[in-house]
């Protein structure tokens, strides 16, 4: 039997006046996720538990199988994982984004223009994180180097003051009202913001039309968790595919393979087309399991951009979901797909938010009566698992169809 997810991040939206009152789901052209949802259980889940900000860890951890209370200690130590950077008992790590901070004066009055710097390409923003080193590094401090805006913090004994702010929950906003009350903390930030603000290499993107790298924010501190081993959870062998250190670092620490595709960036510009090939190449090889990450919807509902929202949706099923399942039918073995996002992320409020998510699962040996997939229509299924960790479960046991 083999299994594949295909976890659109994000992909989950609110009713939107341009769609004439529909979803981005509702409203992009899907012909292989509708073929394979009429035939389907169709049910909504809860991945994020009250109690917890609903970010992309806290989620995929859940549609991974893993309870977050037992198992969830932050977001940057699974980032730590991804990038080799293992931590001690005595060290915290942190995200550190590459932003763009807009206006003029002190750090204060700033207003966060963009949380990833434009979109900073990966060679470019370890160049810059590179040359930051000599600045914030020292023996209790290190910053790393990672994916795209998406780079390492890790400090020693460190015992955080007060709550820290994504990025991307600010956008638009001025920051004064969203800084650290951790003195420390915030003095990096703001130390880097003064080597970077007229770096040579950030007056040449401005030069070029790009967004300056103009300092890190950091945020998503954690300790280093104990993970239990995906295969000896679950008895299958699986691989993760993911563009983003996140979801790679949560396949190492469960013992699964993490398979790089190139020229993957996390947003609609990204390699579709590889991660297919990839998923299709570890399906052959021999894996039980594979967990098919995508970060387009999420990156568009954060910039909210309704219509990119849309045709990632749209990438996704065509270039993604297509394939795989066109493999997974000729292959002659039996197999199962589950679709679903990891939270919702509305291009109206251009952040993640905590409601249950649709998802819907096909088994070639046990097709049903489904419908086509939206989160109305997963609602009106009347399926809903309140405890997001036993949907993997279920859908590796099969006992979804029971």
């Amino acid at each position: 039997m083999k299994y594949v997810v295909f976890l659109c991040d994000g992909m989950a939206d609110l009713k939107i006046r341009e769609f004439d009152n529909k979803t981005p789901l509702e409203a992009a052209q899907t012909p292989n996720m509708d073929y394979y949802s009429k035939k389907a259980i169709l049910g909504l889940v809860k991945t994020v538990p009250n109690h917890l900000s609903p970010g992309s860890d806290v989620a995929n951890l859940s549609v991974m199988g893993y309870d977050s209370d037992r198992y969830y200690t932050g977001r940057s130590p699974l980032e730590a994982a991804s990038i080799g950077v293992t931590l001690s008992d005595n060290e915290t790590a942190f995200r550190a984004n590459l932003v763009t901070l807009s206006g003029e004066g002190e750090y204060e009055e700033l207003v966060m223009e963009d949380y990833s710097a434009g979109e900073i390409k990966t060679a470019d923003a370890k160049r810059i994180i590179e040359d930051l080193m000599p600045v914030l590094n020292d023996e209790a401090t290190k910053i790393y180097p990672g994916v795209s805006y998406r780079h390492l913090l890790v400090l020693s004994d460190k015992t955080v003051e007060g709550k820290l702010i994504p990025p991307h929950d600010i956008s638009k906003r001025p920051v004064k009202d969203y800084l650290p009350k951790d003195e420390q903390i915030l003095s990096l930030m703001k130390q880097s913001y003064e080597f970077l603000k007229d770096h040579p290499y950030n007056i040449q993107r401005v030069k070029e039309g790009k967004k300056p790298a103009s300092s890190i924010w950091v945020w998503g501190e954690g300790k280093r968790p104990e993970m239990d081993s995906f295969l000896q959870k679950f008895g299958v062998k699986g691989s993760v595919i993911s563009a983003v250190d996140l979801i790679k670092g949560i396949g190492i620490l469960t013992g699964m393979r993490s398979i790089d595709v190139e020229g993957v960036t996390g947003n609609i510009d990204t390699n579709f087309d590889g991660k297919a090939l990839a998923c299709i190449d570890a399906l052959r090889e021999g894996d039980d399991f594979v967990y098919l990450h995508i970060e387009a919807p999420d990156e568009c509902g954060h910039r909210f951009e309704a219509e990119n929202k849309k045709l990632a949706i749209e990438l996704i099923d065509e270039k993604v979901i297509g394939p795989v399942c066109r493999y997974l039918e000729e292959s002659g073995e039996d197999f199962a797909i589950l679709v679903a996002p990891d939270h919702p992320t509305p291009v109206s409020t251009g952040t993640h938010s905590r409601e249950p998510v649709p998802f819907f699962a096909y088994c070639n040996q046990r097709e049903r009566k489904g419908d086509l997939y939206s989160e109305d229509t997963a609602k009106k299924s009347g399926l809903y698992l309140e405890k997001g960790y036993e949907l993997m479960e279920k859908f590796l046991k099969l006992d979804l169809w029971k």
